[in-house]
């Protein structure tokens, strides 16, 4: 099996077919919490030159995993559409929706977060990722980032995206699957 390479992804990127009717072609990258996602997308993005909607402008500590109707809504919808996706992104620290975010339509968006690649979402995706990294790794990582208080926080997400991973089978559903715990080499 060849090397997984940011230079391969970009390739297999560029050759995937828009699905049907579609001028945005849409990038799922999926993974749970602190496996990597983020970091592959923004660096997927700058090299590609796409715009990256994470999905925790939409979900919430309490909410982790049910804001999809209001994506498929305000986002994937649109693109199907040909539409710009406009959307206001939940603020984590206040715990409020915040300020509106308008994504016009056409070139490359990934969409990053957990359940990106969701069936249903899978229809208006041209190429899926999944980021597979160990659970202690990634709890370790979203500690680091998030601090040592949202351990509670942590144990109650980490269930739901079990949960989103027993019933959705995201590695099996995806194009390529990444292992998170290795960078990605640019060639």
């Amino acid at each position: 099996m060849p090397k997984v390479t940011c230079h391969n992804i970009c390739d297999a990127i560029a050759a995937a077919p828009l699905p049907d009717g579609m001028h945005t072609k849409l990038i799922g990258i999926d993974g749970c919490g602190g496996s990597g996602k983020s970091t592959l997308a923004r660096q997927l993005a700058q090299d590609i030159g796409a715009r990256v909607i994470p999905t925790d402008d939409f979900a919430a500590w309490d909410c982790p995993l049910e804001w999809h109707d209001r994506f498929m809504a305000q986002v994937i919808g649109p693109f199907q559409a040909n539409q710009p996706a406009r959307y206001q992104r939940y603020d984590w620290h206040s715990r409020t929706l915040a300020n509106w975010i308008t994504v016009p339509a056409g070139g490359t968006v990934i969409i990053e977060g957990v359940s990106a690649i969701r069936q249903l979402f899978r229809p208006a995706l041209a190429y899926k990722i999944y980021v597979e990294t160990p659970r202690a790794i990634r709890l370790a990582r979203g500690l680091a980032r998030d601090g040592a208080d949202a351990w509670p926080m942590w144990q109650g997400w980490m269930a739901e995206e079990d949960a989103y991973v027993a019933a959705e089978l995201p590695a099996k559903q995806a194009d390529l699957v990444i292992d998170g715990t290795q960078p990605l080499a640019a060639r």
